[in-house]
């Protein structure tokens, strides 16, 4: 025993360290030295296994008040921890191994009974809704199938007049404990009853309904609310219209996903809305009231004199609901462009060759200008293709 290092020195805490700090400290030398992570290195397996050592001696308050009154000579005549007199628990350190390896090597172990409540799984549908229902909200109804208990077994899965009966291999625990030895000396390991797979009771006598799963399959229709402001993709969850839970537990939950059709005028980004508005010649050159299309419905908006193609404006409060708070939205965002008619009469023609030239004169004198004076100012057609291009 005098070669052996002391046992909070290998897990490097201090005597007054309590469960926690053990624990934390051994799950970071188990995870650094575990034969797993270092094939074939024995430097680290030994460490390893002085660290395993270390810590059933310390976490069990039993073995740690003797360790601290005799030191490693309280258990001499056991054989000393890992000696193969001297049997461990690993119960605890399979959590600990459950937790540091389960994930990496797929090995993690069941550390809890299995045969209790257990909650349901989730079940997905999706439904589709138009643009504005998206934005304003709206009622659907979604046909799914759902697991209801069956009204001849009322659940239990067995033949009426017969119960399930407690399983003999695992003692209606729903795990069995293996023991064997190990580098360590005899562990333990906790492992899901083959038998009754976790549920602790088998069913001799199936029910002729539900074939002794306890469930039927039934198609319902289950009524959806659709929040104002949801968006492509976006869930709503329906409490407990999921799978039945196992002995007593909860349903899982209905995730609705939702899918928003495209709409042909406005544009969403989150909850902003963007739009294109067209203006007449008249309109862009003199200002006045223009018609915008908006999710609420068409608005006039008031343009000032002289407005360019391309102006973009803002209608504050005209965009999309948020989801928090129905009364507070987004803005609408709408890019102004001159519409140009595409037939004209002759008439109409004339009238825009007679503003064209009206808008082009530079002298103030009443004479005929000649044609370089023509050219120096552009007239309102030309700058009307310019403010296009």
């Amino acid at each position: 025993m005098a070669d052996k290092r002391d046992y909070y020195e290998v897990l490097g805490v201090d005597k007054n360290a309590d469960d926690a700090a053990l624990k934390k400290a051994y799950r970071v030398l188990a995870k650094k030295y575990h034969p797993d992570t270092n094939p074939g290195d024995k430097e680290a397996e030994a460490k390893f296994k002085e660290a395993s050592e270390a810590y059933a001696v310390l976490s069990d308050p039993e073995k740690r008040r003797q360790y601290d009154q005799f030191g490693h000579a309280a258990f001499e005549g056991g054989g000393g921890p890992g000696a193969g007199g001297f049997s461990f628990d690993f119960g605890d350190m399979g959590d600990i191994f459950g937790d540091m390896f389960g994930d990496l090597f797929g090995t993690g172990r069941s550390r809890r009974p299995n045969n209790g409540p257990q909650r349901g799984a989730n079940i997905t549908t999706r439904v589709r809704i138009k643009f504005e229902e998206a934005v304003f909200g709206c009622e659907k109804e979604v046909d799914i199938t759902l697991k209801e208990e069956c009204t001849t077994c009322h659940g239990t899965g067995a033949k009426p007049g017969t119960d399930p009966i407690t399983c003999t291999k695992c003692g209606g625990k729903g795990q069995v404990v293996y023991t064997q030895q190990s580098l360590f000396g005899m562990v333990r390991n906790v492992q899901t009853c083959p038998d009754c797979s976790g549920k602790g009771k088998i069913v001799k006598e199936k029910c002729p309904d539900c074939y002794g799963t306890g469930y039927k399959s039934v198609r319902k229709k289950i009524q959806v609310t659709i929040p104002a402001g949801i968006d492509n993709g976006q869930c709503v969850r329906i409490r407990g219209k999921g799978e039945p839970g196992t002995n007593g537990g909860e349903r899982g939950d209905l995730l609705v996903e939702v899918a928003v059709s495209a709409h042909v005028t406005f544009k969403r980004q989150g909850f902003d809305l963007y739009s294109r508005a067209p203006m007449s010649f008249a309109q862009a050159a003199i200002g006045g009231d223009v018609k915008i299309s908006t999710i609420d419905g068409d608005v006039l908006f008031n343009i000032k004199p002289g407005t360019q193609t391309e102006t973009k404006i803002r209608l504050k409060g005209k965009g999309v609901p948020t989801l928090r708070n129905k009364n507070v939205r987004g803005d609408h965002f709408v890019t102004l462009y001159i519409q140009v008619p595409e037939h004209l009469t002759s008439e109409q023609k004339d009238l825009i060759v007679k503003l064209d030239d009206i808008s082009g004169e530079t002298l103030s004198t009443g004479k005929e200008k000649t044609k370089n004076e023509k050219t120096k100012k552009k007239g309102f057609m030309d700058k009307l293709k310019d403010s296009l291009n």
